[in-house]
C-alpha cells in the first residue's frame, strides 16, 4: 500500500491502524476488513512508548503531514489524527 491507497481510507483526518509491534520491519501489510483498518508491522517493541513513536514517526514519513496517536496510546487499535 502506497500514500495514495492510504489517503482513501482517512476520513476526516482520522485514520485507523491496528498495529503489530516487534516486526522485522515497519511496513503496512494491509486493511483489516473486520476491524476496518490498515495493519501496520511497527519493528519497535510495545514498550514504555516505544512503538507509538515509531507509529507517529513512520506516518509522518510516509504521508509527509503532521501526524499523532488521538486514542488508543496502550492498544494495538489506533486512531491518527492528520492534519
Amino acid at each position: 500500500m502506497e500514500k495514495d491507497i492510504i489517503n482513501q481510507y482517512i476520513k476526516n483526518n482520522l485514520l485507523k491502524i491496528i498495529v503489530k509491534p516487534n516486526s522485522n520491519k515497519n511496513e503496512i501489510i494491509g486493511y483489516d476488513q473486520n476491524k476496518q483498518g490498515i495493519k501496520v508491522n511497527i519493528s519497535a517493541p510495545a514498550d514504555k512508548n516505544k512503538a507509538n513513536k515509531e507509529v507517529v514517526k513512520f506516518f509522518t514519513k510516509l504521508l509527509k503531514k503532521r501526524v499523532y496517536i488521538k486514542t488508543g496510546l496502550k492498544s494495538k487499535e489506533k486512531i491518527l489524527k492528520i492534519e
